[in-house]
């Protein structure tokens, strides 16, 4: 990861920041096996980028080619074949459990018993197929143009599509599923190769789309969400669900999976709860998972999002990593500030920033740059367990780091229909003020501790990496684009296009080879983040069927009725705990859910709301007990995962009040004249400088008593109100603490008595 020499002229810091880290339950293969997962990863990526553009072969040639789609796909096919791909390739390439370091004996009779299992499978996809010829072949009843489908028991003409699709496809499919979950967590695979109980969810996946494709071109859709849905639409949501789950049980980890599976138990258990949680009527398992596999649940706002704007800028981070513009990022950080006191440091804020616009995750980010900015800081003098929850911190921010910010942003543009470029816009003071906070936060931290910087030697030459910036040059096309009016797809498509072009001007040129492997890449980096968003669809079906978003937003207004601030600290709680171990993207969408509505229903304009929601859903990454980020650092850094996630809120403070800027002075996020954009930006970042110094207990030079850091607090909490008034009595408390630390020198080991008389 790290070669440094002491070379002078080309010092190098950062290599390989842009490979992929290798999950302990990711499969390692070799010869065919390898070759049959990077073209189905390749072709995925691909398929994605061609169906965007709308580009058809058929339109191009005028010749019919049989069995390739036409483009644009229906918007609910085209998010079927969207997650079954990703269900495809999550499970051949993740395991059920991690590998150790000693191969587990074989297995072979869990491994026939594996292919035992592709027998309920061929059936479920024999009568799936079967059921699709036979809408195409126009001998079934028409309505409005919509081919009738009638599957039930009670009418003479579906009592046999009925008795088909309990008995030949859904008994079958779900036996499948669940037999091979259960197998998945026993069975014993080489690393190199594929286990059988994968291959039969991977194909259960492909069967659920077999079916669900063609009978959602029939007038059945329209019964989705009512008693009268298809019974194999039930079986084919409830196999889908369980696939769902369990891929994201692989990739994400138990988080959201139980949270999901505790709003599953909600469903059915609502009737029997009390107050805003009861509903009238109890939902069967029919109603529920005919309405869950629809646009108002798994195929709603989360997929509609990975399925366009998510997957092509992981694309466009995959062409960004082929051609190494990581390694320069964290060069340039490098160059740029290593030198100022507590280098490493201010290094990881920066190269944090730039990672996290390529980067989706907080812990990707951490271990992409904190791999090599942890030791340094280590090095320098910072302790591992503050140079841990620092690298934390930074990652987290490049969440909400313009243009890109996470996949987060888009789910909001989605949601809101506020367009991605007014989002990316509003965004920006926001970033500016994480980012400052946590800049003063260490550069405070560092003063106290007598740090020094990096020695000229230890650095990349700031002048070469100048002569190399024509490497943001893909980014700033893409800023460009979206500021000229394209849409966000046309502009992401533009910067993949100039990110392969500018590498030519590099050592890693990109030819035919490192393009098809820049979409194979694409295609593996995808899994997570659609698995997460389709299981964080769950959530919102469940959230939509039952009504309890709304429910719940009526609790805030009467929260509100007390007090308003009270409420929005409701909301931040709610929004933190349901975003604790839970990856941002669906830690937002499903905040989106129940808190951001309550918001707007206090008359909190709607992009206000929004983004107090999404600001905390980041910050969960970095709050006690579960943080995320601060985990995956901590494993870097060799430090304990609860005292660096502790360090980490403690260096993020300021971002839990940066929010509640947004409700008091909606100028932060762009909303007003520019003199009131301005003055909101400088007085919420002195706000922000004196809260970390009261942190920090380190102002204007020197330490300072406990009541002075109390003062600073108070002035801080003042600057960010954001009115004239409380402006100036921040100012002037600030300046009161000041001469007091000049002129009275306070000791700052000055201790509060509170004993009382003998």
């Amino acid at each position: 990861m790290t070669d440094q020499t002491a070379n002078d002229e080309d010092v190098i810091l950062a290599e390989g920041v842009d490979e992929e880290p290798v999950e302990r339950n990711r499969r390692l293969f070799t010869g065919l096996s390898m070759t049959v997962l990077a073209t189905l990863a390749t072709l995925y990526a691909a398929f994605h980028m061609i169906a965007l553009n709308g580009v058809s072969i058929s339109d191009w040639t005028g010749i019919d080619i049989p069995f390739l789609p036409q483009f644009p796909l229906e918007t609910w096919n085209f998010r079927i074949v969207h997650i079954a791909g990703a269900v495809v390739l999550g499970y051949l390439l993740f395991s059920a459990r991690l590998f150790t370091d000693e191969e587990r004996p074989a297995t072979p009779m869990l491994t026939k018993a594996g292919y035992i299992l592709l027998i309920p499978v061929a059936m479920a996809a024999y009568t799936a197929i079967s059921f699709g010829f036979l809408i195409n072949s126009g001998t079934l009843q028409e309505m409005g143009g919509l081919t009738v489908w009638i599957s039930s028991p009670q009418i003479p003409a579906g009592a046999a599509v009925y008795a088909q699709e309990t008995y030949w496809f859904g008994l079958p499919l779900l036996l499948a599923v669940a037999g091979a979950i259960v197998l998945g967590w026993f069975e014993n695979a080489p690393r190199h190769r594929f286990a059988t109980s994968d291959i039969v969810l991977a194909a259960c996946g492909v069967v659920v789309a077999l079916y669900l494709v063609p009978i959602y071109g029939t007038a059945a859709r329209n019964s989705v969400g009512t008693p009268f849905v298809p019974v194999g639409v039930a079986f084919a949501a409830t196999a889908g669900t369980a696939l769902i789950m369990e891929l994201t049980r692989r990739v994400a980890g138990l988080a959201l999976v139980i949270i999901t599976g505790v709003f599953l138990v909600y469903t059915f258990t609502a009737h029997l709860l009390p107050g805003i949680l009861a509903v009238q009527t109890p939902y069967t398992w029919h109603r529920f998972f005919g309405h869950v596999y629809s646009d108002a649940g798994i195929l709603g706002p989360t997929t509609a999002v990975s399925s366009t704007y998510i997957i092509l800028f992981i694309i466009f981070a995959a062409f960004l990593q082929a051609s190494k513009v990581g390694d320069y990022f964290v060069n340039f950080a490098f160059a740029a500030a290593g030198r100022a006191r507590g280098g490493p440091a201010k290094v990881a804020i920066f190269a944090s920033g730039l990672m996290g616009m390529i980067n989706g995750t907080s812990a990707g980010n951490v271990v992409a740059t904190g791999s090599l900015t942890i030791p340094l800081m280590k090095k320098v003098g910072y302790h591992k367990k503050t140079a841990g929850a620092i690298e934390a911190a930074a990652s987290t921010g490049g969440q909400i780091m313009p243009p890109i910010m996470g996949a987060g942003a888009f789910i909001m543009a989605e949601i809101t229909g506020i367009p991605y470029t007014e989002i990316a816009i509003a965004a920006v003071i926001p970033a500016i003020l994480y980012f400052a906070s946590i800049y003063f936060m260490v550069d405070l931290e560092a003063a106290k501790l007598g740090m020094r910087g990096m020695r000229e030697d230890e650095l990349p030459k700031l002048n070469k990496m100048l002569r190399q910036i024509y490497l943001f040059i893909p980014i700033i096309i893409l800023i460009v684009a979206l500021f000229m009016g394209y849409s966000v797809i046309r502009a992401g498509t533009l910067a993949t296009v100039a990110a392969a072009m500018v590498s030519w001007l590099t050592p890693n040129r990109m030819g035919l080879r490192s393009i098809l492997h820049a979409f194979e890449l694409a295609g593996i980096m995808s899994i997570q983040i659609i698995a997460v968003c389709a299981c964080a669809g769950i959530i919102v079906g469940v959230i939509s069927l039952t009504g309890v978003g709304a429910r719940f937003s009526s609790m805030l207004l009467d929260i509100a009725a007390a007090s308003q601030l009270l409420a929005l600290f409701f909301a931040m709680c709610i929004a933190i705990l349901l975003g604790m171990g839970m990856p941002t993207t669906a830690a937002y969408a499903v905040a989106a859910s129940v808190v951001a509505p309550g918001l707007v229903d206090l008359g909190i304009p709607q992009l206000t709301a929004h983004f107090f929601v999404f600001y905390f859903a980041v910050v969960s990454a970095i709050t006690p007990p579960v943080a995320l980020a601060s985990y995956a650092a901590a494993g870097i850094s060799g430090s304990n995962p609860m005292e660096t996630s502790v360090a980490s809120f403690k260096i993020g403070i300021s971002a839990f009040v940066v929010p509640f800027m947004f409700f008091y002075n909606s100028a932060i996020l762009m909303d007003g004249t520019w003199f009131e954009v301005i003055r909101a930006a400088l007085t919420a970042t002195v706000g922000v400088f004196l809260l970390s110094a009261g942190m920090q207990g380190w102002f204007m030079g020197g330490r300072i008593a406990w009541f002075l850091r109390v003062g600073l607090t108070a002035a801080a909490l003042f600057m960010i109100e954001g009115g004239w008034i409380t402006d100036i009595i921040g100012v002037g408390t600030a300046v009161v603490i000041y001469l007091v630390q000049k002129v009275v020198h306070p000791s700052p080991d000055a201790t509060f008595d509170v004993r009382g008389a003998d």
